[in-house]
């Protein structure tokens, strides 16, 4: 019985393995198109990556992928081609994906959409705009880890309706942080290109806050007003304020420091221990204080 239960799981977790993988590499698919323009270290990373996956299963598609994969370098089919066919395999696939939920495969489809964009280590302006379309058509990610990070970085970014190489860094470097590139020579590139940037986090824009029997934590030091009669305000609206992050935790206030890179990053104790939980799955909204100040000033 116990080595009938042992190959059951077997069963399921090298499907929860393969149904991640092929929600990542529809993103990969996605974001390596996005510029409609496949180069070699594009189609290069797409073979290195789907080589490491290849004994997650010992059947389709993943032997179908390579297949495909090693025709179009050694019989030159157009890229474009490859990744069509390529992602028509992980939509056929997809409607078989029953172990994950919808949102956990949109935000794998996510983290290999940011994969797809980093691949050749150069990111262009279409890739940045197109990425943003792709974020709003998905706002149903909103609160869960890296959708609002990566939305609030996007949204920095094009504010001033133009791209400067300083944004293009930052944003690299924040991609560097949950993508894996599997082409050696392209990481390196992208490790000396953003050392010297430090990311932790970043806050959600344009939030929408529910106050009524949610959970509220400050940190930083505020620019507007101070702690308690942002605390008092809080409850005024049904709120609950607290003193320290935990799993109950719902919204994260963080206090303007200053910094140049706020732009582009949160950061402390409090914001480190939220980015950990969120990465677990827990759903805490990371929220700037003049954002939030601004919304209870429209609410009281």
């Amino acid at each position: 019985m116990k080595e009938i239960d042992q190959q059951v799981l077997k069963i399921y977790t090298a499907k929860s393995q393969a149904d991640k993988a092929i929600s990542s590499l529809k993103g990969i698919l996605l974001g390596i198109n996005l510029d409609k323009e496949i180069n070699d270290k594009e189609i290069n990373e797409l073979k290195k990556w789907v080589a490491v996956h290849n004994d997650l299963i010992k059947r389709n598609p993943f032997n179908e992928f390579m297949t495909i994969i090693e025709e179009t370098v050694s019989n030159r089919i157009p890229p474009t081609e490859t990744i069509e066919d390529l992602y028509w395999l992980c939509q056929k696939y997809e409607s078989d994906n029953y172990y994950y939920n919808p949102i956990t495969t949109d935000l794998q489809t996510l983290q290999g959409l940011c994969h797809g964009i980093l691949a050749d280590g150069n990111i262009t302006d279409k890739e940045i705009i197109d990425l943003n379309n792709w974020l709003e058509e998905n706002e149903h990610l909103s609160t869960y880890y890296p959708y609002d990070e990566i939305r609030s970085l996007i949204v920095s970014i094009l504010s001033d309706n133009r791209i400067d190489e300083e944004e293009r860094i930052v944003l690299k470097a924040y991609f560097n942080q949950f993508v894996k590139i599997q082409d050696i020579v392209v990481q390196k590139q992208i490790d000396s290109e953003t050392s010297d940037v430090n990311i932790a986090g970043l806050c959600t824009s344009e939030p929408n806050v529910i106050f009524t029997g949610k959970t509220f934590c400050i940190t930083g030091v505020l620019k507007r007003g101070n702690r308690e009669t942002l605390q008092n305000d809080i409850r005024k609206l049904g709120g609950i304020p607290i003193e320290s992050i935990s799993k109950k935790t719902d919204y994260l206030i963080v206090g303007d420091n200053g910094n140049p890179a706020w732009a582009f990053s949160c950061y402390g104790r409090k914001v480190e221990k939220a980015l950990s939980l969120r990465k677990d799955g827990h759903t805490i909204t990371l929220i700037h204080e003049f954002d939030f100040s601004d919304i209870v000033d429209d609410l009281i």
